[in-house]
């Protein structure tokens, strides 16, 4: 379901300048839906990480200045003892098993930590509890049991009703308990959780990542933190499972900043890449003969040849749902307005996802926008 947000200034500016002439031809699909998001499940013996992380390795630190002066932190993928991380003892809470949270549980668990899970959909915890995670009946219950909470939902409704709800996060905060939000949520939002918490005593941190429901799987996220320090080295042995690197960005909001930036960049260029093969298909060109010289050139990426091969196969499994990448589009144009700095490729961008959501494309991959421009 779509977010009530402002119309952005940017997209009144692009709708009115270059693109001010184009028009969507009328469409006869069924409106957009509003229904929970579709999680996929997987078996946890099903998925590796890469040899490289189990290797015994020195953990090492890189430490950067920012140019707006905070610290960014790039820590090694594991802290490897006897080929293998060590768990923290202190007790994990994870709230939120969708496409993102159940690779992040997953390895949590095969890295030897202890989790007691809890996600609205009770029965998607089952495969979790099988494999040693604990139950937790409400997020006020799981916070209040564990030392740490991490949570996982998708977007700043879902963070404001999983912390201020019924039974919500903040029933269960008390002083030293700590809470590491990982949603791609807006500043405003993250910096409103972080405050809440922190009064009643708690300790907070934000931990949205960077990547997809493979490299969730594999253990290869790359975690963007903010805000307390001290909680962010004591989730170190949480992240080495989850991720292969994590950077600490400095204060509260600054996380959620650079997120969005980041997801605006790579929803911006998946359009890009399906307009390109559109416009290959209408002028009697090969499109596999386009992705063949895409991959030979300075374009050629992982995430490339996956989204060409998803449009030319016609397979549309979400490994990062489209929704969500137009919510973090309209989130990013936002966060320009909110500093008076243009977006005009995001914003054109964000105008063809809300396209593929009028297809009935949402629950689809990012990569389904394709289909906007074909109908």
């Amino acid at each position: 379901q779509d977010l009530t947000i402002p119309e952005s200034s940017t997209v009144k500016r692009v709708m009115t300048g270059t693109v001010a002439g184009f028009k969507w031809p009328p469409s006869v699909s069924e409106p957009v839906k509003d229904s929970d998001p579709h999680f996929h499940h997987f078996l946890l013996s099903q998925t590796e990480k890469p040899a490289v992380c189990y290797q015994a390795i020195t953990k090492k630190l890189k430490v950067c200045e920012e140019e707006t002066g905070s610290t960014s932190i790039q820590a090694a993928d594991s802290t490897a003892i006897n080929g293998s991380i060590t768990p923290t003892d202190k007790k994990i809470g994870f709230l939120g098993l969708g496409l993102m949270g159940s690779g992040i549980v997953s390895n949590l668990l095969k890295m030897g930590h202890t989790v007691t899970v809890w996600n609205r959909t009770a029965e998607k915890c089952d495969l979790f509890i099988q494999e040693g995670a604990r139950l937790g009946r409400t997020p006020a219950e799981v916070v209040s049991t564990c030392d740490i909470t991490f949570a996982c939902v998708s977007d700043p409704k879902a963070a404001k009703d999983l912390v201020l709800g019924p039974s919500g996060v903040l029933q269960g905060i008390r002083p030293g308990k700590c809470y590491v939000d990982m949603s791609t949520v807006d500043a405003d939002t993250v910096t409103e959780l972080a405050q809440v918490i922190v009064s009643r005593g708690g300790r907070f941190l934000e931990a949205p990542v960077s990547g997809n429901q493979q490299l969730s799987n594999d253990g290869m996220l790359v975690i963007l933190a903010a805000g307390d320090r001290g909680l962010y080295e004591d989730c170190s042995s949480c992240f080495q499972a989850m991720g292969k690197t994590s950077f600490f960005l400095g204060e509260v909001g600054n996380a959620a900043k650079m997120m969005l930036i980041v997801n605006m960049v790579q929803g911006s260029f998946m359009a890009t890449i399906a307009e390109g093969l559109t416009l290959a298909q209408v002028t009697g060109q090969s499109q596999q003969t386009l992705l063949d010289i895409l991959n030979q050139g300075q374009l050629a990426s992982i995430f490339l040849d996956q989204k060409c091969q998803n449009i030319l196969q016609g397979n549309f499994k979400p490994d990062f749902y489209l929704k969500y990448i137009q919510k973090d589009l309209r989130l990013a144009i936002a966060l320009g307005d909110s500093v008076n700095h243009p977006t005009p490729m995001a914003a054109a961008a964000n105008e063809v996802y809300k396209r593929a959501k009028a297809l009935d494309q949402s629950d689809n991959d990012m990569s389904a926008v394709y289909r906007a421009y074909i109908h």
